[in-house]
């Protein structure tokens, strides 16, 4: 899809925050293929899917592509981002998207559909602190429909293997700096493009004002995720990907 709205051109800025996002995750793409492999596999090619935390509607955008018949929700509470999703998909009936604090206790009642067969989302729980994250997962318990699905893929490293671990990111950081060196934008010098844009620089101020610089929440283990996953009502729940420092979770009604 490339689209202008408002004189704003929304797929470069898809582009480019899926640019800024790899340069923390060149495996980002694997760990979405294997997502939507799941989903096909567990509950098919037409699901109603709620994208969490949706940011740009990264997932949406993959899901639609794969499985033309689905249907997406995405909720997030960030100004800057869910304009530039809006803008991405203005036109497209098979996405729509809502504004909620997923703080909020009655964030769910905001969403147009009261079960899905597939909860989604990447790289965007870590901002919660595990209390708030575990009150989550008893949430979607309910709204994911039984049969469904709800998979997380974010930052789950292994508190066992200190040494490996340091030595990934010592890799991973080396790695990074190339990047920058040679011209990829980071987190911060994102922010700092979109606040300069006459279109986000409402939005960009607006959420720094919810957020601030950078939410400080937690990172558990995918073990952690699987065991409260089944103690929300879950019947299944393990790790279906896995790279050095983060990992998918997936959570079957």
């Amino acid at each position: 899809m490339t689209e202008t709205v408002a004189g704003a051109d929304w797929q470069a800025w898809q582009d480019s925050w899926d640019r800024q996002q790899e340069w923390y995750m060149p495996d980002r793409e694997e760990r979405f293929r294997v997502m939507l492999d799941m989903v096909e596999a567990l509950v098919g090619t037409a699901p109603r899917v709620l994208d969490l935390a949706c940011g740009t509607g990264s997932i949406s955008d993959r899901l639609l592509k794969r499985f033309p018949e689905a249907e997406s929700v995405g909720v997030d509470l960030d100004p800057a981002l869910l304009a530039i999703a809006e803008g991405y998909f203005a036109g497209d009936g098979r996405v729509r998207f809502v504004r909620a604090d997923l703080k909020d206790p009655s964030w769910t009642a905001r969403l147009p559909h009261a079960s899905y067969d597939a909860v989604l989302t990447a790289t965007a729980l870590h901002w919660l602190h595990t209390e708030d994250l575990r009150g989550l997962y008893g949430q979607l318990g309910t709204v994911v429909r039984d049969g469904g699905v709800f998979m997380n893929a974010d930052h789950m490293p292994e508190e066992s293997t200190p040494r490996i671990n340091a030595a990934d990111r010592a890799q991973r950081h080396a790695r990074m700096d190339r990047a920058k060196a040679a011209g990829a934008v980071d987190w911060a010098d994102w922010w700092k493009l979109a606040a300069a844009d006459p279109l986000l620089a409402a939005p960009t101020a607006e959420r720094f004002e919810i957020y601030g610089e950078h939410a400080d929440g937690d990172t558990p283990s995918d073990r952690w995720h699987a065991q409260v996953l089944r103690d929300s009502g879950f019947a299944e729940a393990r790790t279906v990907w896995r790279s050095p420092s983060d990992a998918l979770v997936l959570g079957l009604k």
